[in-house]
């Protein structure tokens, strides 16, 4: 199947959209819902700061470039193919240690929708119409030629790992890191205490949470989900979906131990 010839091209690949406090959020309309990823963009006094580089189908980093001077320092949430994607392309990858494994050795999971893991797929079938997924998981190119056969995630060693409670200090903001473990084993977010602002990755955003990955564990997630329960959060920006107030994420966590723990 010749999926340069089939799928029409998208020469904005990306839409970015400021959302204040100097933070903009970057997604991949072209890419499939299911792993249709926030990339968040914070302009520090001192530095620029990444939050995960989506699917790297399209050039986050010369998008970036098109748009500031500064080359930001990339916080890799954790290591699956929508928010590791494009990492390889920026110097700076920092990330917790429990997930340094994924990023200096990714799974190479396929776009074609026939190729997929059984895991993988049963979750992506879970949240399709019918049943039955798109041949591709996505449904646009971004420049004549390129092949979703073609694609793998390359290898982006981690060039610094930070455990929970480092900070990451931009001038200003400063944020911290939080290990929340259930997704994956490094899953991490960080937290701008000052403002109660939380990039969370994937653990919680407003919509169906995936516990049950080969790498998940269940028992993480709780805890995970009880820790997030006792921060001073006042804003939610995640990996997935649009961003959501304190009450919701106590609404989601509270949701998610109702039904698990």
């Amino acid at each position: 199947m010749d999926g340069a010839s089939t799928l029409p091209i998208r020469t904005d690949w990306f839409v970015a959209e400021p959302v204040g406090e100097g933070i903009t959020r970057y997604t991949e309309p072209g890419v499939h819902p299911f792993l249709r990823a926030n990339c968040w963009h914070v302009r520090g006094r001192d530095r620029d700061l990444l939050v995960d580089t989506g699917l790297g189908v399209g050039d986050l980093r010369a998008e970036l470039a098109g748009r500031s001077e500064r080359e930001p320092v990339v916080w890799v949430t954790h290591g699956h193919l929508d928010h590791l994607g494009g990492a390889s392309a920026f110097r700076e990858r920092w990330a917790h240690p429990a997930e340094s494994d994924a990023l200096a050795q990714p799974e190479q999971d396929p776009l074609v929708s026939a190729e997929l893991p059984d895991a993988f797929r049963d979750a992506l079938v879970a949240d399709e119409p019918g049943g039955t997924p798109p041949p591709y998981l996505v449904d646009s190119v971004p420049h004549a030629g390129y092949r979703p056969e073609d694609y793998r995630v390359e290898p982006a060693p981690a060039t610094r790992l930070l455990a929970d409670g480092a900070l990451v200090d931009l001038g200003d903001p400063v944020l911290e890191v939080v290990h929340l473990p259930g997704h994956t084993p490094g899953s991490a977010g960080l937290l701008e205490r000052a403002t109660g602002t939380l990039f969370s990755g994937d653990v919680v955003y407003d919509g169906t949470l995936l516990d049950e990955l080969p790498e998940s564990s269940i028992p993480h997630y709780v805890a995970s989900m009880r820790r997030l329960l006792t921060l001073p959060v006042r804003v939610v920006h995640a990996g997935h979906e649009p961003s959501f107030d304190g009450d919701r994420l106590k609404e989601l966590c509270e949701a998610y131990l109702a039904r698990r723990a």
